[in-house]
């Protein structure tokens, strides 16, 4: 469904990604682990055309998309949730959730994806009046994943979604992840929580230095020594 062909990106004239190869089939969780600083976040960039690839290829349902410009991308299917949750502070937690739907015309299906959302985070619908800045951080993340949905991506894109918050509210973001991809979402998990991520994905690739340097199912990487040693603290 989705593939980068030996991608490498630059600042610059830093190199941030260096040859990187991997794919996401339909109806998988992805997850890319590695430590801060590896080219995870870039990899994404690259995938949204944010930062564009200089050399390498992105593929998504059979057609080139790395010459395609972030809107284009967006309208293909392809929808990122940013690290840090960037959502819109001073706008309600219902206007956020417009903001995900502004490509759509279609108002029936939009009013029946507010029902799902609502159905999966109950907190939003209580809050649904409330700035989006007032909301905690776990509350954020959600508004932040809600927003993606209504968006109806094809392959939902997730940046750290547990950076910055309480254990018990990780392992609930984490399960409603799985949730959403059990339902039909196409899944790939940029996370630092090894850990976390690779519980719920079915494929792992870890990252260093802008490289890809190990691919693996995400239940042999998770009993990888290698793996463990480095990234999972055991």
């Amino acid at each position: 469904m989705l593939e980068l062909k030996g991608v490498c990106t630059f600042y610059g004239k830093i190199q941030a990604l260096h040859e990187v190869s991997l794919s996401v089939q339909e109806g998988e969780i992805v997850t890319l682990i590695g430590a801060n600083g590896a080219g995870k976040t870039t990899t994404l960039m690259s995938i949204c055309g944010i930062v564009p690839a200089k050399k390498g290829e992105i593929w998504f349902q059979g057609e080139p998309i790395h010459k395609l410009s972030p809107d284009q991308i967006v309208a293909k299917g392809i929808i990122q949730v940013p690290e840090g949750r960037l959502i819109f502070p001073r706008m309600t937690v219902m206007e956020n959730l417009d903001m995900g739907a502004y490509l759509r015309k279609d108002k029936a299906e939009i009013k029946r994806d507010l029902d799902y959302i609502f159905d999966l985070f109950p907190i939003l619908a209580e809050r649904k009046n409330q700035l989006g800045g007032t909301l905690s951080g776990g509350e954020q993340q959600m508004l932040a994943i809600s927003r993606a949905l209504m968006a109806r991506p094809k392959v939902l894109l997730l940046d750290e979604p547990s950076l910055g918050l309480a254990p018990l509210v990780i392992k609930q973001i984490f399960k409603i992840i799985e949730k959403i991809n059990k339902q039909g979402t196409t899944i790939f998990l940029v996370e630092q929580n090894a850990h976390q991520a690779l519980k719920i994905a079915h494929k792992g690739y870890v990252m260093e230095n802008g490289r890809i340097v190990m691919e693996d199912s995400a239940a042999n990487l998770l009993t990888n020594e290698d793996v463990k040693k480095a990234y999972l603290g055991l």
